[in-house]
């Protein structure tokens, strides 16, 4: 959204295993919605989803991060303790939610009338998804981008959905020219 509303404030975007939000819940699938079922728990109406991820942030976090490709092999001890951490400070599993309920609703609705109006992301953009991830199999990234955006590169690096944690040498030797270019 920021690049759509702000274009003057982005001068190119690094874009890692994700395809357009609305190319992804207008193309939902049992599939995606199986892998991606912390999406649409997320969404549901305050205050259900704090209460439980507030009753056991770990909990929460290692079931979201550790059901992926890598599992939490992928992550330092001290980055999942971080991310525990976190969730554990107050309206931080509220913030988390809302993220999402935004999304999922007005985000749409914005990107819904800018794609009837005919805008689209005029900064170059470099994607970036892992060949063992869910966003590889459920979806055609770079076709998705290019329907919204008019200068887009990238493909799938070898590893999951976490590209810093499971692939950071293939990801840097991806981001320093682009981010430089």
């Amino acid at each position: 959204r920021l690049a759509l509303d702000h274009p003057q404030a982005v001068t190119r975007a690094m874009l890692l295993d994700i395809a357009p939000t609305l190319a992804m819940y207008e193309g939902t699938t049992e599939a995606f919605a199986r892998a991606y079922w912390h999406w649409f728990f997320l969404i549901q109406p305050a205050p259900m989803p704090e209460r439980l991820i507030e009753a056991d942030p770990r909990a929460y976090v290692h079931e979201v991060m550790g059901r992926r490709h890598a599992g939490l092999s992928a992550f330092d001890p001290r980055a999942l303790a971080a991310y525990v951490e976190a969730l554990h400070q107050p309206g931080a599993a509220h913030g988390l939610c809302e993220d999402y309920r935004a999304s999922a609703s007005i985000d749409l609705d914005h990107d819904r009338a800018d794609r009837a109006a005919g805008r689209r992301l005029a900064m170059p953009l470099r994607v970036l998804w892992g060949e063992q991830g869910v966003v590889h199999r459920c979806f055609r990234p770079l076709e998705a981008w290019r329907a919204v955006a008019d200068d887009v590169s990238g493909g799938p690096l070898p590893c999951g959905h976490y590209l810093a944690e499971e692939a950071p040498e293939a990801l840097l030797a991806q981001v320093l020219p682009f981010l430089d270019g």
